[in-house]
């Protein structure tokens, strides 16, 4: 893959590992910018581990995004590919007789963007995801040119899956704005060693430290202002 021009005007939200608080992240930054008056929409692309409702499949993950955006939005167009089987996506897929392509994605990430000032697109599971026997989690990103911000969960080997993801994303042809520590393991060790080392170790910025029970309303007040950061400087 070769690197494309971004697109500001929306980001991709990864992480080290599955269950390491992009959901947490994502919606964080949907309620400042929204509350700072922001046309801001999250996206799920693809969701495995859904209910099962009246409605259709529906991800908590997603749910959370749709409550955190500026306005009420189609479930499918925040969720197009929305699984039942909590397991990685393209079992999943395969179990409900599915193949996971990308034009359903891009056509509701359009809806969404035409609809708001920025878009926050969160991923599943950790950065190199298959989705199929053929397509990688990468490929949104790649095709929708998304800037990528990455989640890091702060426990026992985090430097080097944070070092790995994050070569991983330049190798993809992504572009790694920047990365937030999420102290997912309140009982680890060393943690501001580990923290400036990660700062040593990664080519772009810090974007924030989360605590393991922090403030809701101040780390939306710091990521946002992170974002905002990003988005005012030039590319």
């Amino acid at each position: 893959m070769t690197t494309r021009p971004l697109n500001l005007r929306s980001v991709f939200i990864t992480g080290t590992d599955t269950g390491i608080g992009k959901t947490r992240v994502s919606v964080a930054l949907l309620r400042g910018l929204v509350g700072n008056g922001v046309a801001a929409l999250g996206m799920k692309p693809v969701a495995s581990g859904c209910a099962a409702t009246a409605d259709g499949m529906r991800s908590d993950d997603a749910l959370a995004l749709l409550a955190a955006g500026y306005q009420p939005m189609a479930y499918a167009d925040i969720n197009p590919w929305a699984l039942e089987e909590p397991i990685a996506p393209h079992a999943a897929a395969l179990q409900a007789g599915m193949a996971i392509t990308l034009d359903r994605v891009e056509a509701a990430f359009r809806k969404l963007l035409a609809d708001a000032d920025i878009v926050i697109v969160e991923g599943v599971g950790g950065w190199a995801v298959p989705l199929s026997g053929t397509l990688m989690q990468a490929a949104i990103p790649h095709g929708l040119r998304l800037p990528v911000i990455l989640v890091v969960g702060l426990r026992l080997g985090c430097i080097s899956h944070a070092l790995l993801t994050a070569r991983a994303i330049v190798d993809d042809g992504c572009e790694l704005l920047g990365w937030i520590g999420n102290r997912i393991d309140p009982s680890m060790q060393a943690v501001e060693a580990n923290v400036a080392m990660l700062k040593q170790q990664l080519a772009r910025p810090c974007l924030g430290i989360l605590d393991h029970r922090g403030s809701e309303l101040a780390e939306t007040k710091a990521l946002l202002a992170a974002l905002s950061r990003l988005r005012s400087e030039p590319q």
